[in-house]
């Protein structure tokens, strides 16, 4: 049996494990070329971003700098029903009743650089934001105020925030190194490993209202409220993992073949957020998984499809339930750990998901190439979570791409790529108050730049 038979069977066999088994707070692609076609490219390398995807990639590119700008505009915004409780017998009942996040607008930077040390190895640098997510709901600090109209709290007091504790929301940020070997096995098949530097920041405002619920506030005895839960600026975290590919060309006819694994990224913990994520700050990235294929249906144009796995409920502080804080001696449980912060500690409770993507790519001209994309993630956040998502409205499931590259004569290539994550809103009750209902909703839009030498 030859190389590419052997492949071709483990494929097969591997392959539907994972197709019932979605993007959450990870980037929709890598790089701007592989951004135009929805992400789609773990067999379709490209540019010096492709390890990002399939480190096996890079041992196909050549020598090249790739660099590029992302200009990143996500609306955010929750809305709140009228409480039958009203905040009263302890209900945490939020306000007011609609509110849209401000800070729309990111800066999204990556650089590239790939070069053949022979004929069949490559090193290579991919430097790119993996993911992040942000909100900034504005409110005025002070004390509650009457009003009999109100929809949070109200009608007995409508608290100034979200949480009633001024502006409210979170900045989370990840930024990865992946510095990459690749090797040719044989003019059709190659194999790639990248180790990641992984550098993340993190910030929270508002939140002082769930401090009674920290472990940190129930073993001082209720006499001590926290101090690492929020109103610290941003804080880092430092950390790193392994990813690796294999890249097979021609497998089935024209049909090129890829499969890239990327470990869970051991992160150092968030001190001054110690009180809000499990296990005392820790928050490190979920591993994921990448397989598709690249069909060349004619000579100038060549179908792509990815299937991506990223497991989120491997990472305590984002898999795990927001119910278990019931389990917390502030709410009339037994078990501290269960508490914000615990070893066992609420989280955002985000589901795995699965996401399909798949791109389409015309050689127009010699010197033009267009591309176009589509995508498709399972939904993150279920509707009993919506309480702490409203920091996370990570709800978008559908994107749809576009972009190009012009090849000069002696500038180098000059890409383009636009994105939009259609709207979408997920409902569910406010579990500290199951009288109130609340709606998360998201869209996204983003338009990308870059340039690109061959040396």
């Amino acid at each position: 049996m030859d190389i590419k038979s052997f492949i071709a069977g483990a494929i097969v066999f591997v392959v539907p494990a994972f197709v019932s088994a979605t993007n959450g707070y990870f980037a929709h692609g890598t790089g701007i070329v592989n951004r135009s076609l929805a992400g789609a490219g773990v067999a379709f390398p490209q540019d010096a971003m492709a390890s990002g995807t399939n480190p096996a990639g890079m041992a196909f590119v050549g020598n090249r700098f790739d660099a590029g700008l992302v200009i990143f505009n996500p609306h955010r915004e929750y809305s709140s029903s009228s409480s039958l409780a009203n905040g009263l017998g302890g209900a945490f009942t939020i306000g007011p009743a609609s509110q849209k996040s401000g800070d729309d607008i990111f800066f999204i930077p990556s650089f590239g650089f790939n070069k053949m040390i022979t004929d069949r190895d490559a090193i290579g640098l991919s430097v790119y934001g993996n993911g992040g997510l942000n909100t900034t709901y504005r409110g005025s600090a002070g004390s509650a105020t009457f009003d009999p109209d109100g929809i949070g709290p109200a009608p007995v007091t409508t608290f100034p925030g979200v949480f009633g504790a001024g502006t409210a929301g979170a900045d989370l940020s990840q930024l990865f190194f992946n510095f990459s070997y690749a090797r040719k096995l044989s003019d059709d098949v190659s194999v790639g490993i990248s180790p990641i530097l992984a550098i993340q920041s993190f910030r929270s405002n508002g939140l002082s209202a769930f401090g009674g619920f920290t472990e940190s506030f129930v073993n001082s005895g209720f006499t001590q409220l926290p101090t690492d839960l929020t109103e610290n600026g941003q804080n880092y975290s430092f950390g790193g993992g392994l990813q690796v590919g294999l890249l097979v060309k021609d497998l089935i006819g024209s049909t090129d073949v890829g499969i890239s694994y990327r470990s869970r990224i051991w992160m150092d913990e968030f001190d001054d957020y110690s009180d809000l994520f499990a296990e005392n700050g820790d928050f490190d990235v979920p591993p994921t998984l990448w397989v598709g294929f690249a069909a060349e249906l004619t000579k100038d144009i060549t179908l792509v499809f990815d299937f991506q796995k990223i497991w989120y409920d491997q990472v305590d502080a984002i898999g795990n339930d927001f119910d278990r804080l019931f389990n917390c001696p502030a709410l009339g449980g037994t078990n501290s750990e269960a508490c914000l912060g615990g070893d066992d500690g609420a989280g955002f409770g985000w589901n795995n998901v699965n996401v399909y993507k798949l791109g389409l790519q015309w050689q127009a001209t010699e010197n033009t190439t267009w591309r176009v994309g589509v995508s498709h993630s399972d939904q993150p956040i279920d509707s009993d979570q919506i309480l702490f998502n409203i920091l996370a409205t990570a709800v978008v499931e559908d994107h749809i791409t576009a972009g190009f590259t012009y090849k000069t004569q002696h500038m180098g290539e000059f890409n383009f790529e636009a994105m939009h994550a259609f709207h979408h809103s997920q409902d569910g009750i406010n579990p500290l108050d199951p009288t109130q209902t609340i709606r998360i909703k998201m869209k996204q839009f983003e338009v990308g730049f870059g340039w690109s030498k061959r040396f």
